[in-house]
């Protein structure tokens, strides 16, 4: 009984192995046919569809290098633009930064507002519905508070746009790390897991049909025919929401070949943990079959179980070297070729801690539906939030 056990470890952690190089193998063609899009974009004559955009940033607390990040949407070569920065209390701390920034830049019409009503239990969507209508402009960008972006941006950003049957853009992004061990974790697996998640995910579906919270661009015609930002109210993943509902209408959700960055917070390890298990379980709430499927993506632990049920032998140990070597590719195409983050190549040695730990975020992702949001612990249910109460 315990040798067909083991026999039984040992062919499906060779299944999952294989099924890990696989999926490597995947994430490196969607690396090589983002970059030859990226050439092609580059090559291109600067577009000349140019509309006015209102960019709409919602806003709490602070993060790390937030003015820095805010500073670099005033300066963007684009001719006409507006920033709407919304916050849920006045004396929110974001404000001043907002105030300081608005002193600096008295040329750009920038707006702050207070949105004082809570329309649901995701605060930054209560926030969008209250800024919308306050927005002049049909073309609308939504990014999050810490996101820094480079001068030609907005008008790469915006420029699939010009195509009628493309509903919404967005963009991958890099991680710079705090000098914590999570945060590095976090940036690691940013650079080097994500992101090639995302690649892969447009190989296999033949496009995307989500849209990350680094950069969504859309026309508020399109947003108003999928029910607006009340629609998403109360879902925790309302980026990933709006990028699949726009995609069920028959539009097509575009990756931008341009790259953002996000300043990471010094996280704790356990702060990382639980960002990690929030982002697993809404995730696994919003693609449920597509979720349970991660599990065959684990190459290297796959390949650590085989080594420890068969005990070594030299097929084992060359499958395994083989997994190895495919992940140590993919986190330097996707991360330094993709994404040109310089951080990949000093923290690459945090890669297969990395990995391990998101084994146990995706088996601890079914052991609840509790996931704590800037403070506040919520249950999640069908992707939707709901505050929890002191008994």
């Amino acid at each position: 009984m315990i040798h067909h056990s083991i026999q039984l470890i040992e062919w499906l952690a060779t299944l999952g192995t294989l099924s890990g190089v696989g999926y490597y193998t995947i994430c490196l063609a969607g690396a090589v046919r983002f970059l030859q899009d990226k050439k092609a974009a580059d090559r291109s004559v600067r577009s000349s569809y140019l509309p006015p955009v209102s960019i709409l940033k919602p806003l709490k607390g602070t993060d790390p290098e937030m003015y820095e990040s805010f500073r670099s949407h005033c300066l963007l070569d684009y001719p006409e633009y507006e920033i709407v920065f919304g916050v849920s209390e006045v004396d929110d701390p974001a404000a001043e930064l907002v105030r300081r920034l608005q002193a600096e830049f008295p040329q750009r019409a920038i707006q702050l507002i207070v949105c004082g009503r809570n329309l649901g239990t995701n605060r930054k969507v209560s926030n969008l519905a209250q800024m919308l209508p306050l927005a002049r402009f049909d073309h609308l960008i939504v990014n999050d508070s810490d996101i820094r972006v480079e001068a030609d941006y907005l008008q790469r950003v915006i420029a699939p746009l010009a195509d009628p049957k493309t509903g919404m853009v967005t963009c991958l992004y890099r991680g710079v790390p705090n000098k914590t061990l999570g945060s590095k974790l976090e940036s690691i697996g940013i650079s080097t897991d994500f992101s090639g998640g995302v690649l892969s995910a447009r190989e296999v579906e033949k496009g995307i049909h989500f849209a990350l919270g680094s950069t969504m661009a859309f026309r508020q015609s399109d947003l108003k025919a999928i029910g607006g930002f009340e629609a998403v109210l109360d879902y925790l993943a309302d980026d990933y929401e709006l990028g699949m509902r726009t995609s069920a209408r028959g539009l097509k959700v575009k990756l931008s070949e341009v790259i953002v960055e996000t300043f990471l917070p010094p996280y704790k390890f356990r702060q990382f943990f639980d960002h990690q298990l929030r982002w697993a379980r809404s995730l696994r709430d919003a693609r449920r079959w597509g979720y349970l499927g991660v599990i065959l993506t684990f190459g290297v632990p796959w390949a650590l179980l085989v080594l420890a049920s068969i005990r070594g032998t030299y097929w084992a140990w060359g499958l395994a070297l083989l997994t190895v070597i495919m992940r140590i590719t993919v986190a330097l195409v996707v991360g330094r070729g993709v994404l040109k983050d310089r951080y990949v190549l000093p923290w690459l040695w945090l890669v297969p801690m990395r990995d391990l730990v998101a084994v146990a975020v995706w088996i601890a992702s079914f052991a609840g539906h509790t996931v704590k949001w800037r403070g506040t612990s919520f249950t999640l249910k069908d992707g939707k939030l709901a505050k929890v109460t002191a008994d």
